[in-house]
């Protein structure tokens, strides 16, 4: 007798970050025949790529609660709408106003969720969850690496156990300026509870923590959070977006396809940092004058306006002369990367990108910004298949001339062909959709097995 669909809840944070990959997990677990309904705020549910989605995945838009949406900026629902690095506690609050909502959710849902996955802000999401017996899992969006380097101090200290000597599979350091900003941010207290607390609470009363990534890409890594955590770690793949899955082109877009078109094979450069990793103008100054310097034909990605922030004349001048493109609206990122004239990504080093990234086979020249950016760079740079550019450890400036010597030396010269190398062989585990996809079956395999003892839920997703 074949076994009966499941249907699950997932509720993802409010960063597209977080939210693309709850999407990409959402699309496999339809595709095997289960039902997700997926938990968000109505403006971000219209801004995700949903054209392409499941018919099996049902969007649930969840508004915040007047009086908190009144704390934020006009229409924000995500951390890319918030103009400060404080503003994400008013968004914390924001998700906090849910909890009656989500309640009246999961009481009237038919059929009755078999499970939820969540994320970290949601930490109250469990105890509610268990008025109704429905179990929960973390899932977290965030590497291996990062999790392991943040454990102690985001976790708590590892469950009592005999030292076991480790080697490490990289070394991996804050730097001054990365841990101002990361532990600063995940210790204000605007919101009832900050951060640091909201991933204890929540992989506390979890079954289990999913975690993005996989063994082909950090066995190692992923060995270290196994015995760290008192429970199961599940690692459910990369989750690589499928090929088709952006959303629909625009005549502007099409026109930067066509320019890449009339470049040389792998001469060019693509540069995106994201949707909320911003430079200061200053430094922003520099990537482009960097970007000049360098000599490689380029498309960028920029989120604010190229005009305000840019040298004076160089969008004119980089378009006049044919060496670049600046795109301030979106772009078909996945189509960019693929396409055989881009030879390097300049990347802030959100996990989504690199795994897209390298998912094409490009080598990364890393300017991380946020969060666990400069930590992801680092592991990154210890697989040799990118290079950071070059800052100056204290206040994280870098100069047009560092810039240059990254871009040159992974595009084309001789010190870099190992990382060209590499980052091609990276294509076959980055962007290898039925290697990743096993893990998703494992997953859904431990969902209908929660009742397991823990011992073999764990053995179960090994």
């Amino acid at each position: 007798m074949a076994e009966s669909p499941l249907h699950i809840v997932v509720f993802p944070w409010q960063a597209f970050g977080h939210m693309i990959p709850y999407l990409e997990l959402s699309r496999s677990l339809a595709a095997r025949g289960h039902r997700v309904s997926y938990l968000s705020a109505p403006r971000n549910i219209q801004r995700l790529p949903t054209h392409s989605a499941h018919p099996l995945i049902r969007f649930v838009p969840i508004p915040f609660s007047s009086s908190s949406a009144s704390l934020l900026p006009p229409g924000a629902e995500s951390t890319a709408d918030l103009p400060s690095a404080d503003a994400p506690d008013l968004l914390l609050a924001a998700v906090d106003s849910l909890r009656d909502a989500v309640a009246d959710f999961l009481s009237s849902a038919d059929p009755k969720p078999d499970w939820i996955i969540h994320d970290f802000a949601p930490c109250w999401l469990p105890a509610i969850a268990a008025d109704f017996g429905i179990p929960c899992a973390l899932f977290n969006t965030f590497p291996s690496f990062f999790v392991a380097f943040t454990a102690p101090y985001l976790y708590g200290p590892p469950p009592p156990q005999k030292p076991q000597p480790q080697e490490l599979p990289a070394s991996l350091v804050f730097r001054p300026y990365q841990i101002r900003q990361l532990m600063g941010a995940a210790q204000r207290s605007t919101a009832a509870v900050n951060v640091a607390e909201r991933w204890r609470t929540a992989r506390a009363q979890a079954e289990f923590m999913a975690i993005r990534d996989c063994d082909e890409l950090d066995a190692d890594w992923l060995a270290i959070l196994h015995g760290f955590f008192d429970k199961p770690v599940v690692p459910v793949g990369l989750l690589p977006p499928a090929r088709n899955a952006g959303a629909d082109s625009d005549p502007h877009s099409s026109s930067i396809v066509r320019w890449l078109d009339g470049q040389p094979p792998s001469s060019a450069v693509y540069v995106s940092l994201g949707t909320e990793a911003t430079l200061d103008a200053d430094l922003l100054r520099e990537l482009a004058l960097g970007l000049e310097l360098s000599g490689a034909p380029f498309v960028w990605a920029l989120r604010a306006p190229a005009e305000l922030l840019l040298p004076e004349g160089f969008v004119a001048r980089m378009g006049d002369s044919g060496r670049g493109v600046v795109a301030t609206g979106w772009v078909p990122q996945l189509e960019i990367l693929g396409h055989r004239a881009v030879g390097v990504f300049v990347t802030h080093c959100g996990w989504s990108s690199i795994i897209e990234g390298l998912g094409f086979g490009r080598p990364l020249v890393m300017l991380p910004v946020l969060h666990d950016q400069g930590i992801n760079a680092q592991a990154v740079a210890a697989k040799k298949v990118g290079v950071e550019i070059e800052r100056d450890l204290e206040d994280g400036s870098f100069t047009k001339e560092s810039v240059a010597r990254a871009v040159r030396l992974v595009l084309a010269e001789e010190a870099g062909e190992e990382i060209r190398a590499n980052a091609k062989k990276m294509e076959g585990i980055c962007g290898n959709r039925e290697c990743n996809e096993r893990y998703v079956d494992r997953l859904v395999q431990l969902l209908r097995d929660h009742h397991s003892p823990p011992a073999a839920a764990a053995a179960a997703c090994k």
